[in-house]
């Protein structure tokens, strides 16, 4: 008796098992079903705000441009024969545009009329002709046909933002003003081409003249700041606290410190950025200077965390062994864990600099949210950054704004993707097998 009793106890253990084993791959297919669910959906969404980004900004890639037979004549631009560069600057551009449309469409006679035909090219027609004139000044005394900017809300309405089929009174473009377009557009001189002055030029109050170059200039330098501050000390702070730091209540407390410095709100840092650089010291605003010596410290606790993770991530053995070969503590650093530890460490710093790049609210506090329209050329000019200049458009009423913030949105996006390449690459190039 005690023999079969003893046997049926493990025959009902293993009856109970195998009872339960279809439960439980059930149970896992459930999960992975809901995790392939998961997936699925997160790249849903993420193609779908792709796709919507990409559909409200690939247009600003293009702008609308009107030709138009301009004539030099000498005596509104250079009535002295001297061409002096500063008479040729200061001359009436804007006029010569306005007498061409005027040419075009002379049924145009009433003050009224002639305001909504001049509407229809951008004011920075005006500058476009100054530029010519003062880089070749032969044009002067000629007649060109030169493609000029349209406004923006002329460029909406060939992009087909604006419905034609509304009441005047609910558009920005009223009928005459269309009967032009669809006359120019008769002629072939109205065409969209492609926008380079969207990636030659600085922020405008025009929307058909606003560029991004000032944006990325900014950009540039403050990210050069933020590397040739936080890369070398967030590095030699984690040598320091990984290999050489004694283990007590004071390293301690600095690691407890580094960890949480990560988990602080990036517009702590701009306010500490605008107490310290700004009140304190004087630095000047909205300077890629103080930008990026805001951005390095906001950096520091990730490219510090990501550093002793790749140094603590060298087998002791490599060490022992250097040591067991005469090698001093310096040596063995600097020789051997530094260059195995080196991919680590360069990802997790180019993986900060990106977050860095994405950065708006601290740069918001220390003024680089000011309206910028020159190219910076140096890292003390005033500058703003490309989150910055998202921002600054994103809030602005015109439709054509629109196109620029998605635009600017894809461009940041792109800068990102390049960094993160930019991290896989050296990691697989400086990566070594142990």
């Amino acid at each position: 008796m005690t023999d079969l009793a003893s046997n049926s106890a493990p025959r009902q253990t293993t009856e109970r098992i195998a009872a339960s084993l279809p439960r439980r791959y059930a149970r896992d297919s459930r999960f992975r079903y809901y995790g392939l669910v998961a997936i699925g959906l997160a790249l849903a969404f993420l193609v779908l705000l792709f796709v919507s980004i990409v559909s409200k900004g690939y247009s600003a890639f293009f702008q609308t441009e009107i030709r138009l037979l301009i004539e030099f004549d000498e005596d509104r631009l250079d009535p002295n024969g001297t061409r002096d560069p500063s008479v040729l600057a200061g001359a009436d551009y804007g006029g010569l545009v306005k007498s061409s449309l005027r040419g075009l469409f002379p049924e145009a006679e009433s003050r009224r009329d002639r305001k909504s035909l001049n509407r229809l090219m951008s004011s920075g027609a005006g500058f476009v002709l100054r530029d010519m004139v003062t880089n070749d000044p032969s044009l002067i005394g000629t007649a060109q046909e030169v493609w000029l900017p349209a406004a923006a809300d002329i460029d909406m309405l060939i992009k087909g933002f604006i419905d034609r089929s509304k009441p005047a009174s609910e558009r920005r473009v009223n009928d005459k003003q269309i009967a032009w377009v669809d006359a120019l557009q008769e002629r072939d001189a109205i065409e969209r081409h492609f926008n380079t002055r969207f990636f030659s030029a600085g922020d405008s109050r025009e929307p058909e003249l606003a560029g991004i170059w000032g944006a990325v200039v900014g950009s540039f330098y403050t990210l050069l700041v933020t590397i040739l501050l936080a890369f070398p000390l967030g590095v030699m702070t984690a040598i320091y606290l990984e290999e050489f730091a004694p283990t007590n209540r004071w390293t301690d407390l600095i690691e407890v410190n580094i960890n949480n410095l990560a988990a602080v709100p990036s517009i702590v840092f701009g306010l500490l950025g605008l107490a310290v650089f700004l009140n304190f010291f004087g630095l000047p605003r909205s300077a890629p200077l103080v930008g990026g010596m805001v951005l390095a410290l906001m950096t520091l606790p990730t490219i510090i965390i990501a550093g002793r993770a790749a140094l603590k991530a060298v087998p002791p053995s490599i060490r022992e062994a250097a040591l067991g070969v005469g090698a001093s503590r310096l040596q063995v650093v600097t020789h051997h864990v530094l260059p195995l530890a080196m991919p680590g460490i360069l990802t997790g710093a180019i993986i900060g600099t990106a977050q860095a790049l994405g950065e708006s609210a601290p740069l918001l506090m220390i003024g680089m949210v000011a309206f910028i329209v020159d190219v910076p050329t140096g890292p003390i000019d005033p500058a703003t950054v490309l989150p910055v200049q998202i921002y600054l458009w994103a809030d602005s009423p015109e439709r054509a704004f629109v196109e620029r913030t998605s635009a600017g949105i894809m461009v940041l996006i792109a800068f990102l993707v390049a960094m993160n390449l930019i991290a896989v690459v050296l990691r697989k190039k400086f990566e070594r097998r142990w």
